[in-house]
């Protein structure tokens, strides 16, 4: 399976030492050693596996795929959110643990508008406090003149969020965009909370560019005419 550029510096890093030690464990005839050293450095690379998906075609445009895999931790409606420009949202909270993929993907194509780190606390994100003071990083999207959200948030273990976007910046539904290193959350922001048809509830299992999260119902007809 592939490994996730992203992590190169920990996954090459770890590939290095372990040839090294490989090759002293080697010369000195200590060949038992080899066994614990890459099995401690294929516990190290499925941290950065990046899976090649097929981003689904059978959806609907006002469909919202899943920016991350793991488990659907909380779904939360909330009066005002920056990502929405101060309007109604709806959260989707996803916890990524630390045997999930933990590379992010666009939930649908959009245009960054800007990204936005907040420092903070490395609780535990399993904890609901953990979404509200941990570290953070907030990616604003324009979709179609209508701006949503997708979160980053630290853990206790995962201290590295890494976003290479730019304002600007085109994503396509699914696309890559970065990742948090190892145990994390990520959150999905969409405006207009009660035309939202939510897809999953808390508990259930997701899958990053493939589980629909949530889409936008039809606008009732007296709003149309």
């Amino acid at each position: 399976m592939p490994l996730s550029l992203y992590g190169i510096r920990e996954w090459g890093g770890a590939l290095l030492g372990s040839l090294l030690i490989s090759a002293a464990a080697a010369w000195m005839g200590w060949w038992w050693a080899l066994a614990p050293v890459w099995l401690a450095w294929l516990g190290i690379a499925a941290f950065f596996r990046d899976p090649i998906r097929s981003v689904p075609t059978d959806v609907s445009e006002s469909a919202f795929l899943s920016p991350a895999d793991g488990t659907v931790s909380a779904i939360e409606r909330i009066d005002a959110h920056e990502a929405t420009g101060g309007a109604p949202a709806v959260i989707i909270r996803i916890f990524l643990s630390v045997l999930d993929v933990h590379v992010n993907r666009s939930p649908c194509a959009a245009t960054v508008v800007r990204c936005h780190h907040r420092p903070g606390r490395y609780l535990d994100a399993r904890t609901a406090e953990s979404a509200r003071v941990n570290e953070s990083n907030l990616i604003i999207l324009d979709r179609g003149g209508e701006t949503i959200g997708v979160r980053q948030v630290s853990g206790a273990i995962a201290r590295r969020i890494v976003c290479p976007l730019t304002p600007g910046r085109k994503l396509e539904r699914g696309e890559r965009f970065g990742m948090i290193k190892f145990g994390s959350t990520t959150e999905l922001i969409l405006p207009r909370p009660d035309e939202v048809a939510v897809q999953v509830r808390p508990g259930e299992k997701v899958r990053g560019g493939l589980t629909v999260l949530a889409a936008f119902t039809p606008a009732p007809l007296d709003d149309v005419l």
